[in-house]
């Protein structure tokens, strides 16, 4: 096993499969010494474990749960970046990370939401998770997801 897959194993975590893009592009691709992810949504076994705006209400997903579903759509950029390098262990630094919140008008905590990617990253990479991050509220994301993430890394 590598040095990535023991610490995921240690969290209790382990890789999904890619998922099947849904449009005219590729889950990442690699420029030079960097790797880009497509905008991940939290696919669970090919499923969004819930859908909808994020906010505080009783027909809105909560703050924590999109928190999670962060943390899973880092998961998923993860798996995409080991389809094109072949292992995590190349990677040398998270570089950026590009959350989007499916935000009820009144909810401005986009930056919690997107920490639950962010704490992950740090959690799997150590020093070499700590990235900049933009974490953009939006109307709408697709099939109703509450949160997307994308990932620049670079490897070795």
């Amino acid at each position: 096993m590598s040095q990535i897959s023991d610490r995921l194993a240690d969290l209790g975590i382990s890789l999904p499969s890619v998922s099947a893009p849904a449009g005219a592009y590729t889950p990442a691709l690699v420029s030079g010494n960097l790797v880009f992810t497509a905008g991940q949504l939290p696919f669970v076994g090919g499923q969004l474990p819930q859908t909808g705006k994020v906010g505080d209400g009783p027909l809105l997903v909560s703050p924590s749960a999109a928190k999670e579903f962060a943390q899973v759509a880092a998961l998923n950029a993860l798996a995409a970046v080991e389809s094109v390098l072949g292992s995590l262990d190349r990677v040398t630094r998270v570089v950026k990370v590009t959350g989007f919140v499916a935000s009820d008008p009144s909810f401005t905590g986009q930056p919690g939401v997107i920490n639950g990617a962010s704490e992950f990253l740090v959690d799997v990479f150590g020093d070499r998770g700590v990235h900049a991050r933009s974490a953009v509220g939006v109307a709408v994301l697709p099939l109703d997801s509450p949160v997307e993430v994308e990932l620049i890394v670079e490897f070795a």
